[in-house]
């Protein structure tokens, strides 16, 4: 038994309960007991403590699109890399990248950017893979990282025409062994997806073979419209618009998760809510895209169950909050959009994704809810309460503001010191394989 108290927590329940002087108490994977700290603390008395030092309690944070490949591509210059638009940035960049990635790439990216997580309080991440160099065997790397740092993950392959036949039927395969491998896993820390890059790259016929191979408890996790050139082609290529063609090949639904979603119009919007697919919005790949911003106003109007996202931009959510809060102020020219539509895709929309995905639940701090709980150790200067705690989040704190962090009852970060885990050795390795890559990439 853990208990994590002396701090103010905030719990996300359905009634915004938040106590001043706050404790949770964690039995194995779950949570037990949540309440005043005097409370808690008679309750169990022989309970190991966690001491919040005075900051702030929290459920764990969720990222519900990334790209973990691209950890490696920070720091890199391509010799005439010169991009004007994305088409530019994705083959210049990123499919190039990927056709360069080994499996040793991968599981050096995976433990990068869990370990950036855990330091960030991000206990959850749904993860859109692509690594055209090693096909095989490339979200197992991934999985061995996610269960060596903590990190609850959500896995998929990204399925594309652009380097031939043989190479997508090979992704096709990734997908399927690990999406049955992730079936059998009863831990709640794993799951599999069926990964698609984008409408554009994806024939009919690649798409109805997908179909005949995917598992039915599976869903699919693609990019829908993230740029013109993706509806442009959709209508040029085949008569109808992205959204409505990707339905009529049976790729949306409850599982699914349509990311991005950003020139669709309204048609495509109730099509997204008819068949209960999932929307996750990334605002600063969008902005450092130059892509667009989406209609998540309108689309959460709709009642579209939406989440928030990085595209790997960053692994700090709370940073993504930031730039999305701002990013459709901006948009709508109305300083007060957003004010309650960011937090809710952040803090709620999240944790109903990975219930979707995962049968968990998480991003409360009540019984019967995964032990998944963070410290920031933010202390405010102005009254705090449930009502308020989101305005203290946004303008108080930071990812790097979190000095403990719990994933699945597992303590990953106790007061900034990542347990069991040897950092320095893992970026080490990293700088030598991202040089590596680099050089690769420039001798090619």
């Amino acid at each position: 038994m853990i208990i994590i108290g002396n701090g103010r927590l905030i719990t996300r329940d359905e009634n915004n309960t938040y106590f001043e002087d706050g404790c949770v108490a964690v039995d194995g994977t779950v949570i037990s007991a949540v309440g005043p700290a005097d409370e808690i603390k008679a309750k169990y008395p022989d309970a190991e403590f966690v001491d919040a030092k005075g900051g702030v309690i929290m459920p764990g944070l969720i990222n519900t699109h990334d790209h973990i490949y691209s950890t490696m591509a920070r720091g890199m210059d391509i010799i005439g890399y010169d991009p004007h638009g994305l088409l530019d940035i994705l083959d210049g960049l990123w499919w190039t990248l990927d056709r360069h990635l080994t499996n040793e790439d991968n599981y050096y990216s995976a433990l990068d950017t869990y370990i950036d997580c855990v330091k960030l309080g991000v206990t959850t991440v749904v993860d859109h893979h692509a690594s055209y160099g090693e096909i095989e065997g490339s979200l197992f790397a991934l999985e061995k990282a996610a269960r060596e740092i903590g990190v609850r993950t959500s896995l998929c392959y990204e399925v594309s025409d652009r380097d031939g036949e043989e190479k997508m039927k090979a992704a096709v395969k990734e997908n399927v062994d690990f999406i049955k491998h992730a079936h059998e896993d009863k831990t709640g820390m794993i799951h599999g997806m069926f990964g698609l890059h984008a409408a554009f790259t994806l024939s009919d016929s690649t798409l109805d073979y997908c179909n005949s191979l995917k598992p039915d408890y599976a869903g699919y996790h693609v990019h829908v419209a993230e740029g013109a050139l993706d509806a442009e082609d959709s209508v040029e290529k085949h008569g109808k618009r992205v959204v409505e063609r990707l339905n009529d090949m049976g790729i949306l639904g409850p599982k699914s998760l349509a990311v991005h979603s950003i020139h669709i119009n309204e048609t495509e919007q109730n099509i997204l809510k008819e068949t209960d697919s999932m929307v996750v919005h990334n605002p600063e790949s969008n902005m450092g895209n130059a892509v667009g911003a989406p209609d998540v106003l309108g689309m959460h109007a709709r009642g579209i169950l939406m989440g928030l996202g990085t595209d790997g931009y960053t692994n700090d959510m709370l940073e993504s909050y930031k730039v999305a809060n701002i990013l459709h102020k901006h948009a709508t020219q109305d300083p007060t959009a957003a004010w309650t539509e960011i937090p809710q895709m952040l803090f709620e929309g999240n944790a109903k994704i990975t219930e979707r995905l995962f049968g968990v639940k998480t991003g409360v701090l009540a019984p019967g809810y995964a032990a998944d709980v963070i410290i920031s150790d933010y202390i405010p200067t102005t009254p705090m309460n449930g009502d308020n705690c989101n305005s203290h989040i946004l303008f108080g704190m930071s990812g790097r503001s979190i000095i403990t962090t719990m994933a699945n009852g597992r303590i990953l970060m106790k007061d900034r010191e990542l347990i069991g885990i040897d950092e320095e050795a893992i970026l080490a390795k990293s700088r030598e394989l991202a040089a590596k890559l680099t050089s690769r990439i420039n001798s090619r």
